[in-house]
């Protein structure tokens, strides 16, 4: 029975045109030699199982061919291998200076492969500068390493440098496809795909998998098998979940995650190929980027399938719902909640494109979408300003009077009853302003007046605001006359019961800094009609001043006095009974219980 080779070591390529994924490092070599460019030092750089090494000893066997050797010459004395993990110190660097000295016996070239250089020591690298940059004329030093930001700026100015890339999943499923040619085993184009996927980017790592996956499924090589044996989710699974997800069948989505979970897979690693899932869905959304998908002309044929079902737009809130998840998997307290709230909220996800109350107002004509009233009273005031003075004769009053809106059916009803022309009323236009339109009324006896032009007002103008502002300034104004106005008597009971409501009233409504000020303290009656607070620093004081209107009015109401006014005083001695910060706070707890610093000091506690 002949020995087992592993394939990393029987495939090793032997030429430059076997190495695969490298063709620019591996053409400027050949044309090096051939040209005889080649640098004194090389330096190979980049991770790991993508052809340093292997490079590195086809070079050191072709520049010493000439064309006379036999065919099965490897140059065994011409090449020095130096593992620089374990020969780090400055004594190894010595030995290796003092061979460099003696010119080789066969062929023109010594070759010195240093494997993972990055292990030198400080010392060695320095006693290795000199040597690097002018070594004899027959030696050549080829340094290999996957991590060029050890190594020290001067070794790095006296090499010329190749970077070495990762090996695509293309071309390593491509080599794995030709040696299982080689070996007789029939081998699915998705399979091999998911082999090179889990090697990422290393084509060493992809041939041991590949001989790990052949021993346990033999000569045919199943993307079932392979998935089993690697312990990776199939995308049958993702698949599945996808089409329960654009079902919204949450109770079957959550049986397939606990389906996964039986399996032995973790819900991270399920969430993370779900989102993965998701990215290569939205890739097979454009011709352009198809090319992304590194999966089997099979899976691919599926992906394109799934993808006419979804929209753009689902992938991608998908994608930020999972990636949202994968973010909080680890510091999560229940992770399988997590994952399982995020599969509900995936199938939540509505497709249909709903437009908002703006979106409305802003797309169709103008008159099709009618607002509130209360949005105009909240965010508009419109007014009219005339181009020219209107006559104001008794007629023309009388004509103004029937003219004014009464306070009868609503705008629907309105619309359902009368034509369409006369119809009074504002509404929005594109641009969000507020126009009024004045009913077209018939009068025989009395001329009509002349027209006014109607003038708009945006929302967000400078002179909306101001025009807001004076129609709240004439509002608070507005009051009858102060002998129709009661004067009832004021019990301080009653008054501190109706503060007390207001209070509970506007914070339900999420004023809570204007609550908190007028709890600070006790209302009191002074002089029958003057309420007295006082407050412990002036800006609450200037918050209650700026809200005190709607405060007065709804006590004015309550009390049935209209002749009552509000006395704010400031004393900062009473700031000391407030507690702000959390000091103040454990202060106030120390005091109403001592024993609360004793376990504090017990345990170590801070604030």
């Amino acid at each position: 029975m002949e020995p087992f080779i592993v394939s990393a070591r029987k495939y090793r390529p032997q030429t430059f045109k076997d190495v695969v994924g490298q063709e620019a490092i591996t053409n400027t070599l050949t044309n090096a030699i051939e040209h005889n460019h080649l640098a004194q030092a090389l330096l190979f750089c980049g991770p790991r199982g993508v052809g340093k090494t292997t490079c590195a000893r086809i070079l050191a066997k072709k520049i010493n061919q000439d064309g006379t050797e036999r065919k099965d010459e490897d140059f065994a004395f011409n090449i020095f291998e130096l593992d620089a993990a374990s020969n780090n110190s400055v004594d190894d660097i010595r030995n290796l200076i003092d061979q460099v000295r003696i010119p080789p016996q066969v062929g023109k070239y010594k070759v010195y492969i240093i494997d993972e250089v990055h292990m030198l020591s400080q010392s060695a690298f320095n006693a290795f500068l000199k040597t690097l940059e002018e070594p004899p004329k027959h030696a050549i030093f080829i340094l290999a390493t996957t991590e060029k930001h050890k190594i020290i700026p001067t070794i790095l100015s006296r090499c010329q440098i190749f970077d070495f890339k990762r090996i695509s999943v293309k071309d390593a499923a491509a080599y794995l496809k030709y040696i299982a040619d080689n070996q007789g085993v029939e081998a699915e184009d998705d399979a091999l795909h998911i082999i090179a996927q889990k090697a990422d980017g290393a084509m060493r790592d992809a041939l041991s998998i590949f001989d790990r996956v052949v021993s346990f499924s033999g000569k045919q090589l199943t993307r079932k098998a392979v998935t089993e044996n690697l312990n990776v989710l199939d995308y049958d699974t993702y698949f599945a979940a996808t089409d329960l997800i654009l079902k919204h069948s949450i109770p079957e989505l959550l049986l397939l995650f606990n389906k996964t979970l039986s399996y032995g897979f973790d819900g991270h690693h399920f969430i993370n190929g779900l989102a993965s899932h998701f990215r290569d869905l939205m890739v097979c959304q454009h011709q352009d980027t198809i090319d992304l998908l590194e999966v089997g002309e099979n899976a691919k044929k599926l992906y394109l399938e799934q993808s006419k079902k979804t929209s753009n737009s689902f992938l991608i809130k998908a994608l930020d719902l999972a990636n949202n998840c994968d973010l909080n998997y680890k510091t999560s307290k229940n992770q399988r909640l997590l994952v399982e709230l995020t599969l509900m909220k995936l199938a939540s996800i509505d497709f249909g494109e709903k437009k908002n109350s703006e979106s409305s107002a802003l797309s169709g004509p103008t008159a099709d979408y009618i607002a509130p009233a209360s949005f105009y009273h909240q965010n508009f005031v419109a007014y009219e300003v005339p181009e020219k003075p209107v006559p104001t004769t008794v007629e023309s009053q009388s004509v103004e009077k029937e003219k004014e809106p009464s306070p009868s059916p609503t705008r629907k009803q309105r619309i359902e009853e009368e034509p369409l022309a006369n119809h009074s009323d504002s509404f929005s236009d594109h641009s969000g302003s507020i126009v009024t339109e004045r009913p077209k009324t018939e009068t025989s006896k009395v001329s009509k007046p002349e027209i006014k032009v109607t003038k708009r007002v945006s929302g967000l103008s400078i002179s909306s605001l101001k025009a807001k502002k004076t129609h709240e300034l004439n509002k608070k104004n507005d009051v009858p006359d102060e002998t129709e106005l009661p004067r009832t008597p004021i019990v301080e009971e009653d008054l501190q019961q109706h503060w007390s409501n207001f209070v509970d009233e506007i914070d339900s409504r999420g004023q809570k800094i204007l609550a908190s000020n007028l709890n600070a303290d006790v209302p009191k009656l002074l002089k029958d009609t003057t309420i007295w607070i006082e407050l412990p620093n002036s800006t609450m004081k200037k918050e209650v001043e700026r809200e005190q209107y709607d405060l007065m009015e709804y006590l004015k109401s309550k009390l049935n006095n209209y002749f009552i006014d509000l006395k704010i005083t400031v004393n900062e001695e009473t700031a000391k009974k407030f507690a702000f910060t959390p000091a103040e706070k454990y202060e106030k707890l120390r005091e109403k219980n001592p024993t609360i610093d004793l376990l504090r000091k017990t345990f170590d506690l801070d604030l």
